[in-house]
């Protein structure tokens, strides 16, 4: 049977997972009655939740007697990571483009690794259906996206289709009847190339691209086979990037993808895309060979993580209560598995035994993983975001990150967000009325001062204002950026928190707890309106009197706390701070909690 292996890439949103639905409804992968969930491919809980797809995951369909790998990515800068090694497993890519916003940062991105790599886009600008849809712009927008990144003539000369991947059709021209995917099957048939590999008759090699564990089989390991062919039970063996032996083993299982079941088979030959389980240490980036072979596969080095975060032991008076894996050797192995599937993280173990330093692409990457850790059990405290810092070799230069970001906002609210950027040390690029009364402004912006700012964000555009961000390259230090303006309200005592006090707090600032919470001395639990730090009782009752009187007795009214997500809780808290995350609660706390500790470690900051 005849194959092609194709990755879909696009920005975030641009409707990715719910053209792979359409893809796999139409070729005849589900019964006409089978119950299918929308979006089949994001599979994991956290994935549903936000709407986003995570992890890349492999499908594949029978067109015409062709059989199709399809390789659905994440669309978010931060799983970067994730799009950089699957472009090694494929032959070819289908570029996705909103047909209202046009290229955003991480099209960009993806499209510039893809040109790399020397392949040949397909482009296909979806949504065609929505009403601010603009596809002969876009189309023109993706031509001179193409020229920006040096594609090459062939690469230029990229085909393209029009289409609605929700409601399943796909146009070479915008007057053709719209119908059915049929255009896009035929266009990835006749324009992805049969996959380039070595012969069947070669010794087998296979270069692992992802990694998961199994409960049943152990470690599975997906690539694409190189060359020869792997067979069920047959000696293999792993070689690290620089051809060293990690170990030896039999191939226990090999499955191949059949719509979206992995389906055992006997054999597979080079250019599937199968997964194979069985070996215990080989992880992402290593080949899987023949015994009889003894050079690995090269591989894709991948771009370095930019932000960081100190995971450690819980301390607080609440520790242990709600969580069972708190101690410091179940977080260190949980953070090393996670590492080695997840290759854009690293992991450093620190001074103190109890810390740990994870680094990733950002933010949101860091934030799921913490997400996951919490569902499992875990209980952690969390530092911090800071950029990861880097110095150059010839002048000695402080560099750091710096981040190319893209903001569609309303015309009213671009002054704010031109302002505020510029507080953080960014440089705008470019502004442009982008239709329907909105402005497109593309800055240049240092990472740090980007911690925190989503939330700012939505609130000065009244939530209407879409952010993208992109790591772009190091620079010289900017400086210093300033950070949280306000104070925060601290509890100087442990208990339970009282109606009537938090009642009487509420003209120092907000509250981000509620009566009947749990609270310990060194807790934060309010913002201050003011820009320094308050130790308050919230444990304190309403004195009883025996004598009665109206206004004594009126309810109790209060506002409603601020409710803290964990992405906005890491990035509110200051570098003294920590955000402690157990699997029910997330709470703020000072790193010392005790009040004369915090004194002293200030007084030495200033004499320092």
């Amino acid at each position: 049977m005849q194959l092609r292996n194709i990755a879909i890439i696009a920005h975030v949103d641009h409707g990715k997972t719910t053209l792979v639905d359409m893809l796999l409804k139409q070729s005849g992968t589900f019964r006409e009655n089978q119950q299918v969930a929308e979006r089949a491919m994001d599979s994991n809980d956290l994935e549903r939740e936000r709407g986003i797809t995570i992890l890349a995951k492999c499908t594949s369909v029978v067109w015409n007697d062709v059989r199709i790998n399809i390789v659905d990515t994440p669309g978010h800068a931060d799983f970067g990571g994730e799009v950089e090694r699957i472009l090694n497993m494929v032959d070819g890519v289908c570029l996705l483009v909103d047909s209202a916003e046009g290229p955003l940062p991480q099209t960009k991105f993806v499209l510039g690794k893809a040109l790399k790599l020397g392949m040949r886009p397909m482009v296909v600008v979806n949504k065609i259906d929505r009403q601010d849809a603009r596809p002969d712009e876009v189309h023109n927008e993706i031509f001179d996206l193409f020229a920006s990144l040096d594609a090459s003539d062939e690469q230029l000369d990229f085909p393209t289709l029009f289409a609605s991947g929700r409601n399943g059709w796909a146009v070479v021209d915008l007057n053709d009847e719209r119908k059915d995917l049929t255009p896009l099957f035929e266009l990835i048939v006749n324009h992805v190339p049969a996959p380039k590999v070595g012969s069947v008759d070669e010794p087998f090699t296979m270069l692992a691209t992802t990694l998961e564990a199994n409960p049943y089989l152990g470690r599975i390991l997906t690539g694409r086979i190189q060359s020869g062919r792997v067979k069920t039970n047959m000696s293999i063996k792993s070689l690290s990037r620089d051809g060293k032996l990690i170990e030896q083993g039999r191939a226990s299982k090999v499955l191949a993808f059949r719509g979206l079941e992995r389906v055992p088979v006997d054999e597979a030959q080079a250019g599937d895309i199968v997964a194979i389980a069985g070996l215990v240490k080989t992880t992402v980036a290593d080949s899987i060979v023949d015994m009889s072979v003894d050079t690995a596969l090269p591989a894709q080095p991948i771009d370095p993580p930019t932000l960081a975060m100190t995971f450690s032991v819980n301390d607080s008076p609440l520790a242990g209560r709600e969580g069972d894996k708190v101690t410091s050797r179940m977080i260190r192995d949980r953070l090393l598995r996670e590492a080695e599937g997840n290759v854009a993280l690293r992991i450093r173990e620190t001074e103190n035994a109890d810390a740990f330093e994870v680094a990733g692409r950002g933010e949101l990457q860091l934030g799921i993983l913490i997400e996951t850790m919490r569902r499992e059990g875990f209980e952690l405290s969390i530092s911090r975001p800071r950029v990861v810092m880097k110095t150059d070799a010839a002048t000695g230069q402080r560099l750091e990150p710096i981040e190319e970001v893209v903001v569609d906002v309303d015309e009213e609210f671009s002054g704010v967000v031109v302002q505020k950027i510029a507080e953080r040390k960014g440089e705008m690029l470019e502004m442009r009325p982008s239709g329907a009364g909105k402005v497109r402004l593309v800055f240049h912006v240092p990472s740090r001062g980007l911690i925190g700012y989503q939330g700012e964000f939505l609130t000065d555009t009244r939530g209407t204002g879409v952010i993208n961000r992109l790591f772009h390259d190091y620079a010289p230090y900017k400086g210093p950026i300033p950070g949280r303006r306000n104070g925060v309200l601290i509890s100087n005592a442990e208990g339970e928190a009282v109606a009537y006090a938090l009642w009487n707090l509420e003209d120092r600032g907000p509250m981000m707890i509620e009566p009947g919470w749990k609270v310990y001395e060194g807790m934060i639990v309010g913002e201050h309106t003011r820009d320094n730090d308050l130790e308050v009782n919230v444990q304190k009752g309403k004195k009883l009197t025996n004598i009665r009187t109206t206004s004594k007795d009126e309810a109790v009214v209060l506002t409603p706390p601020i409710r803290m997500s964990l992405e906005k809780a890491l990035s509110y808290i200051q570098d003294d701070e920590l955000v402690e995350v157990t699997p029910k609660s997330i709470r703020l706390r000072k790193k010392l909690l005790d009040p004369n500790a915090r004194k002293r470690a200030e007084k030495q900051a200033e004499a320092g």
